[in-house]
């Protein structure tokens, strides 16, 4: 079995770990070194805590304002206002804005300017939800163009996007939890996200409310990238059973398990090898 080569980088508040298997140990670390340059670059584009940051000016515009973008700036807007649509507003990005104003900003991406509209309200976005997914995207996309197909991808202990599998092996094996997990999952080309309150406590509002989580166990999502799994693992601590349903019926690529007291409930059609 081929050597799998580990390096580490702090981003983004958050730990994030590369794993490479099936290279040379030197041409690993450079490929590495280069995907968390790119982790750094997108950090001034997308954290609210920096001051010059596009989402912090986001945040200054006023109604009918517009500001033109970076392109991984509206790539993940972009993303994110899919997902929204796609769950029933149960992932939203301006989710904290109603502790701050009675109704959620509204606003337009103008695809032919690159450019964001503020329609309404303050839009006071937190894209922690699907930023750090949307990292690991980019992280992929950069260690497939160094020829580097078969690697690990994980930030923090919440987010994981795998490519190809490791020489004599059918894929990454991740756990449901924690590293001893008993419930795993072996991944190849695919993300894997999981939310719950353990860590932060009740971080996660509920777009629709405003109020915290009602979901007091764990929810992952697997998805063919990583900004969706991110989002879509946050909407599921929100989302009722009932509403989990159509929307994987209306999503086939998507898998979801949810925790409870009697174990795991999983949820989707999408074929995904398992151990239990």
């Amino acid at each position: 079995m081929s050597e799998i080569h580990v390096l580490n980088h702090r981003a983004m508040a958050t730990q994030f770990q590369v794993r490479i298997a099936n290279e040379e140990k030197t041409y690993a670390a450079q490929a590495a070194q280069a995907a968390f340059a790119l982790v750094n670059e997108l950090e001034s584009h997308l954290s609210r805590f920096r001051a010059n940051s596009e989402i912090s000016q986001i945040a200054q515009l006023q109604s009918e304002q517009a500001l033109r973008l970076s392109e991984p700036a509206f790539t993940c807007l972009e993303i994110a206002k899919r997902m929204e649509r796609a769950t029933g507003s149960a992932f939203c990005v301006s989710a904290s804005a109603l502790q701050s104003q009675a109704l959620h900003p509204q606003w337009t991406l103008l695809k032919n300017s690159f450019s964001i509209r503020c329609d309404g309200g303050r839009l006071d976005f937190d894209l922690g939800a699907i930023g750090k997914g949307f990292a690991l995207d980019r992280m992929g996309e950069i260690l497939r163009e160094w020829d580097c197909p078969a690697f690990l991808l994980a930030a923090g202990g919440s987010s994981i996007l795998a490519g190809e599998s490791p020489a004599e092996m059918t894929g990454w094996s991740c756990g449901l939890g924690d590293d001893h997990s008993l419930h795993r999952l072996t991944l190849k080309n695919c993300s894997l996200s999981g939310s719950g309150l353990a860590v932060k406590g009740s971080h996660i509002l509920d777009p629709r409310s405003g109020q915290p989580a009602a979901r007091q166990n764990r929810a992952w999502a697997l998805t063919d990238i990583a900004a969706e799994s991110d989002a879509l693992s946050t909407a599921c601590m929100v989302l009722d059973e009932t509403e989990i349903e159509p929307m994987l019926a209306a999503n086939s690529r998507w898998l979801v398990f949810l925790e409870d007291r009697a174990g795991l409930k999983r949820f989707g059609t999408r074929e995904a090898a398992m151990t239990v």
